[in-house]
C-alpha cells in the first residue's frame, strides 16, 4: 500500500520537534497496524478429538495488482494437512478479501501448537500467529465392550500385477513382426506377368513371342529394324537354351557354323532347309539393322512365320532328354529351392537380430542400458523394487515402516531370568548374510508401578550410543568385518528423534572364500521403558537397493505408547 504525507502550507506554523515526533509516532504506527492487518486466521475449534479435523482459515486483504502467496505442504507440523481447499476471492471496495481453509488433523493425543504460516503478499512475508489445540482421546468404557479372540492369521494371494500387460505388448509385438517377416519373406507372392512367362518352357516361351510379335505394330509403324532386331532375338533365345548356349553373343556367320557342325556331327539332327532358312533370315537382320536395309512388309511376315515353323522342326530334331539329365535338371531345380529358402531363413535371422539390437539401443538410450539388461536377464533389486510394497506397523509401541516385502516374525528364544524383565518381539526380511535384510526389534522392560513413579523421567532409560556400540559388536560375531562407523541424529517425518549408525561392512560367505561388499544403517530410538531398534543391510554401489533403502528410510514413523506434547 501507498500512503501520502499531507503537504503543509508554507504559511502555517511550523511544528516543534516534539509534535514532529509524535506524527511521525502515530503515522509509522498507523501504517504497521494496517500492515499486520492484512492477514488474519481463523479456526473453528481449539478442542477436538482423534483424528477429527480443524478448519484453519487464513485471510488476506490485498489491492488488485498483488501477488499473495499461501502456504504450501506440511507446513502445520505437527499437525497433518489433510486437504487444502481453493481460495476464495470476494471484492470488497476497491480490494480484494482472498481466504483459503486448511483441514488439520492428528492422530495422537496431546497438546500441540500450530506454527506460525507464512504469507508472501508481493515480495513482503507476512507470519500469522501461533495456536494451541488440544487433542483428546476417546473415552472407551472397557467393562462394556465386548472383548474377541484375536483373530487367526489369514494367508491373503498376492497380486498379480501388470505382468500381464507386458506380456501382452511383447506377444503384440512379436506377432506383427512375424507378420511383417512371413508377408515380406516367406509369402509365396503372385507372380507378374514377366515372372509367369519366365518359368514358362524355352519352346512356350518362343512361341507367345512370336505371337506377342505378331501383335505389335512395328509394321504398321514402319519399324523394320526393331521388328527384325525382336524376331531374330526370339530365334536365337531359343538356340540358346536348347541348342547352343552361345547363341546369343554368336554372330550369325559363327551361330550358322556352329549349327551345321552339330549337325554334321550328329548332335542334332537339324535339316539343310532349317539351316537355309535361319541363315537367309539371320543375314537379312543383318543387313535391315546394320545397312538400313528395307525389305517389304510381306516378306517380314513370311519370315516370322519361317521362323515359327523353324523352331517346330528344332523342337523335334532334339533328342528326348535321359533319365540321368532328368534327375540332374530334378536336383537342379531342389538345390535352386534349397538357395532360396536358406536366403529366406538368412534374412529373417538378420532382420530379427537387427530388431532386437534396435529396440535395445532404443530402450537404452532412453532408460539406460544397466536398466535394460537387468529388465531382461533380471535382478534381484529391481524386481523388489518395482514390486508391490507393503505399509504395516510392527510391534509396541508400533514402527510403521514400509518395505518391498512384509516383515515376518521371528522368534528369539531367552532364558526365564531375562523374561521376567523384559520382553523381545522382533520382525524380519532376510538375515545380514542375504546381504540386503531388513529387521525391527522392540525390547519392553517390566518395571514396577513403585520404581517407574520414583525413577526421573529425565533420565534415560537406555544410553543409545552404547546400545549401538553393543549391536555393532554383534555384527562381529556373525562374521561380519571391516565395519565403518559414523553416527548422526535421525528424525522421523513424525518428529520422533532417535541415533543412527551407518557405514560399510565386509559379509564373509560360510564355508567359502565369497566376500562381499555391504552398507547398513542402524536406527535406534527410546521412549520410556520402550527400546526400538531398525537394521537394513544392503549391497554397496547397487542403485536399485539405494532407492530402496531411502525409500525404506523416509517410512519410518513410531508411535509412542504414550503420547507427548508437540514441542512448539
Amino acid at each position: 500500500m501507498n500512503y501520502k504525507l499531507p503537504i503543509l502550507n508554507n504559511e502555517l506554523k511550523k511544528p516543534s520537534a516534539s509534535s514532529f515526533r509524535l506524527f511521525v509516532l502515530g503515522f509509522f504506527s498507523l501504517f504497521f497496524s494496517i500492515s499486520f492487518s492484512q492477514v488474519k486466521t481463523e479456526i473453528d475449534t481449539t478442542k477436538i478429538r482423534i483424528g477429527e479435523q480443524i478448519n484453519y482459515k487464513i485471510k488476506v486483504e490485498v489491492d488488485s495488482l498483488d501477488l499473495v502467496v499461501f502456504p504450501e505442504g506440511q507446513t502445520f507440523m505437527p499437525l497433518e494437512a489433510v486437504e487444502a481447499l481453493e481460495i476464495d476471492t470476494t471484492k470488497k471496495d476497491a480490494k480484494f478479501l482472498l481466504s483459503r481453509i486448511y483441514k488439520l488433523t492428528q492422530f495422537d493425543s496431546g497438546s500441540y501448537t500450530i506454527p506460525r504460516q507464512k504469507i508472501i503478499i508481493g515480495e513482503t512475508p507476512f507470519f500469522t500467529d501461533s495456536l494451541r489445540v488440544e487433542v483428546n482421546t476417546v473415552v472407551v468404557d472397557t467393562t462394556k465392550q465386548k472383548l474377541y479372540d484375536i483373530k487367526p492369521i489369514i494367508d491373503v494371494e498376492k497380486s498379480g500385477g501388470n505382468w500381464w500387460k507386458w506380456l501382452l505388448g511383447i506377444l503384440l509385438a512379436i506377432a506383427l513382426i512375424a507378420f511383417l517377416l512371413y508377408w515380406f519373406i516367406w509369402r509365396k507372392k503372385p507372380l507378374t506377368e514377366e515372372e509367369e512367362i519366365a518359368l514358362l518352357p524355352p519352346y512356350d516361351r518362343a512361341k507367345l513371342a512370336l505371337q506377342k510379335l505378331d501383335e505389335s505394330q512395328y509394321l504398321i509403324r514402319a519399324e523394320v529394324k526393331e521388328y527384325y532386331s525382336e524376331l531374330t532375338f526370339i530365334i536365337r533365345k531359343y538356340l540358346d537354351e536348347k541348342v547352343y548356349d552361345r547363341a546369343l553373343e554368336s554372330t550369325s556367320s559363327e551361330l550358322i557354323s556352329r549349327l551345321q557342325l552339330l549337325k554334321d556331327g550328329n548332335q542334332i539332327e537339324l535339316s539343310k532347309d532349317t539351316i537355309k532358312n535361319l541363315e537367309s533370315i539371320l543375314k537379312r537382320a543383318d543387313l535391315v539393322k546394320f545397312a538400313k536395309s528395307a525389305p517389304d512388309t510381306a516378306l517380314a511376315e513370311m519370315d516370322k512365320l519361317t521362323i515359327d515353323k523353324e523352331i517346330d522342326h528344332v523342337k523335334e530334331s532334339l533328342p528326348e532328354p535321359s533319365e540321368e539329365e532328368k534327375l540332374l535338371d530334378l536336383q537342379y531345380k531342389e538345390e535352386q529351392e534349397r538357395k532360396k529358402k536358406r536366403k529366406k531363413v538368412i534374412l529373417t535371422v538378420a532382420i530379427s537380430v537387427f530388431l532386437l539390437i534396435a529396440t535395445f539401443v532404443g530402450f537404452g538410450i532412453k532408460y539406460g542400458f544397466s536398466y535394460v539388461k537387468d529388465t531382461i536377464i533380471g535382478h534381484e533389486s529391481k524386481e523388489l523394487l518395482e514390486g508391490e510394497w507393503v505399509k504395516s506397523a510392527y510391534g509396541y509401541p508400533p514402527v510403521w515402516i514400509e518395505t518391498p516385502i512384509v516383515l515376518k516374525r521371528v522368534e528369539i528364544e531367552l532364558p526365564e531370568e531375562v523374561l521376567e524383565k523384559m520382553t523381545i518381539t522382533s520382525f524380519a526380511y532376510g538375515t545380514m548374510l542375504d546381504i540386503f535384510s531388513v529387521s525391527i526389534t522392540t525390547t519392553s522392560l517390566k518395571i514396577p508401578p513403585q520404581q517407574s513413579q520414583s525413577k526421573d523421567k529425565k533420565e534415560p532409560t537406555f544410553d543409545l550410543l552404547e546400545v549401538s556400540e553393543e549391536t555393532i559388536k554383534g555384527f562381529e560375531t556373525e562374521g561380519i568385518t571391516d565395519i565403518t562407523v559414523k553416527r548422526e541424529q535421525f528424525i522421523t517425518p513424525n518428529a520422533a528423534e532417535g541415533l543412527k549408525t551407518f557405514g560399510t561392512l565386509t559379509i564373509n560367505i560360510p564355508n567359502t572364500d565369497v566376500k562381499i561388499s555391504g552398507e547398513y544403517a542402524l536406527f535406534v530410538f527410546a521412549n520410556d521403558n520402550v527400546l526400538q531398534q531398525i537394521v537394513v543391510t544392503w549391497p554397496e554401489d547397487d542403485i536399485y537397493a539405494q532407492e530402496m533403502i531411502q525409500r525404506i528410510l523416509d517410512s519410518i514413523e513410531l508411535n509412542p505408547d504414550e503420547p507427548q506434547e508437540a514441542e512448539e
